[in-house]
């Protein structure tokens, strides 16, 4: 992927490490939003890429909308809605990718950063990590519907209400990441969960995320009943019998995405 100027790109081991560029605090730019929209939907249909790490160059994962870049892409009628129509598939590439997405939020992840991580199938923070949402200290909204994935009815409101930011730690103490630790820690125990689950049946995790998706918002009944179903599809493929036949002769499975 080397026509890509704001986003890096690396592929190993079936993880591809995608770290957003964008100097100095990675603002969502109409540029890093196109080029990470774009790599997601490769990546979604690249055999070689398994698992995806989401991570952010410097001290900051990505400190929100790029508020200069929106003043002068918004100047006449049609402009907002389309502006707005290309962030909100941004946020969607990512939840939508059929790869699953580990989110090494490395520095502050504040409105469209905040999206990107709640976006995100597994959260890690560093101890340096913080979420928030800004945009009432400008006048405007954003992010607030994605958090609601993340945080309790009070400590959303308090944060969209007021501006407040929530720190690494306090993220583990509610749930919110898997882990919080030091800097230099961050991305080998990212790497370590995305290689994790790239060892396992690309079938199994692609549709095992493509259902999470879809049940999320059914009722009790209705979602199991779907999961039920997405089993007995997967159960009849290569690698479903590669694993149980792995299982018995005691060895380590060979996937083949089939």
């Amino acid at each position: 992927m080397n026509d890509l100027t704001q986003l890096d790109v690396r592929i190993e081991d079936f993880v591809a490490t995608l770290t957003l560029n964008a100097p100095p605090v990675n603002a969502l730019t109409r540029t890093l939003n196109d080029e990470l929209t774009l790599a997601l939907d490769r990546i979604s249909e690249m055999d070689e890429v398994r698992a995806v790490v989401l991570t952010g160059a410097g001290k900051v994962f990505c400190a929100g909308a790029d508020l200069k870049g929106r003043a002068s892409a918004i100047k006449g009628p049609g402009d907002l809605p389309a502006h707005s129509r290309r962030t909100r598939e941004c946020f969607h590439a990512i939840r939508e990718c059929a790869k699953p997405v580990v989110v090494a939020i490395n520095g502050a992840a504040l409105g469209s950063g905040l999206a990107m991580v709640a976006s995100s199938d597994v959260l890690i923070a560093s101890e340096k990590a913080s979420l928030g949402l800004p945009e009432v200290d400008v006048g405007l909204l954003g992010g607030c519907r994605h958090a609601m994935r993340l945080f309790s009815h009070s400590r959303l409101r308090r944060m969209a209400l007021t501006g407040m930011r929530v720190d690494g730690a306090e993220l583990y103490r509610l749930g919110v990441v898997e882990a919080c630790v030091p800097p230099e820690e961050l991305m080998p125990r990212a790497l370590e969960i995305a290689r994790t689950i790239a060892s396992k049946s690309p079938v199994s995790t692609r549709m095992g995320k493509h259902t999470l998706n879809v049940i999320e918002d059914m009722s009790l009944r209705d979602g199991y009943r779907y999961e039920q179903d997405m089993t007995a599809q997967i159960g009849k493929t290569d690698d479903a019998r590669e694993a149980q036949r792995a299982f018995a002769e005691k060895r380590a499975p060979v996937f083949t995405g089939r």
